[in-house]
């Protein structure tokens, strides 16, 4: 079953087209410069698709090292709170130190059990993304010559 967007946005026009998501950014932004009440426009990506950048290959060592560095930044943050409650600057420092290394250390054992534990089916790391074909910008009936025009003047101004 396909969803129909909310019928806000369906019944606003067209003021501008871009291929990229930062040529319609740089539309509103213009818009915003030139005091027009950008609250009645909106962004709307049309084709979409997900995009998975494969960073490298994931070890049970790679796989470790990571679960230590997240492992270490929650330990800290652990100490951090624990240290609240410490009398003395040296139970403070105490506190920090090993809630960092009892994070890395447990972090470490997560992630090589865990990475160990797909047996094989994903060894590469990645990094997902969702983007458009094309990126639209809408503006409120009332608005949308005005919007129009102002944009007309920026495509002129950059052709």
């Amino acid at each position: 079953m396909t969803q129909q967007p909310p019928s806000e946005v369906v019944d606003r026009p067209v003021v501008g087209s871009y291929p990229t998501y930062a040529g319609a950014q740089r539309a509103v932004d213009f818009l915003a410069d030139n005091k027009f009440p950008v609250e009645h426009t909106a962004i709307i990506g049309s084709d979409l698709r997900m995009v998975e950048t494969v960073l490298g290959r994931l070890t049970r060592g790679r796989a470790a090292l990571a679960g230590a560095g997240t492992g270490a930044w929650f330990g800290l943050l652990i100490g951090l709170l624990l240290s609240v409650f410490a009398a003395g600057a040296h139970n403070v420092i105490v506190l920090l130190v090993s809630g960092l290394v009892y994070g890395a250390v447990f972090g470490a054992i997560f992630g090589f059990v865990g990475h160990a534990m797909t047996g094989g089916r994903r060894d590469f790391s990645s990094r997902s993304q969702i983007v458009a074909a094309r990126y639209e910008v809408v503006a409120d009936g009332r608005v949308a010559d005005d919007a129009k025009n102002m944009l007309a003047r920026l495509a002129m101004r950059e052709g």
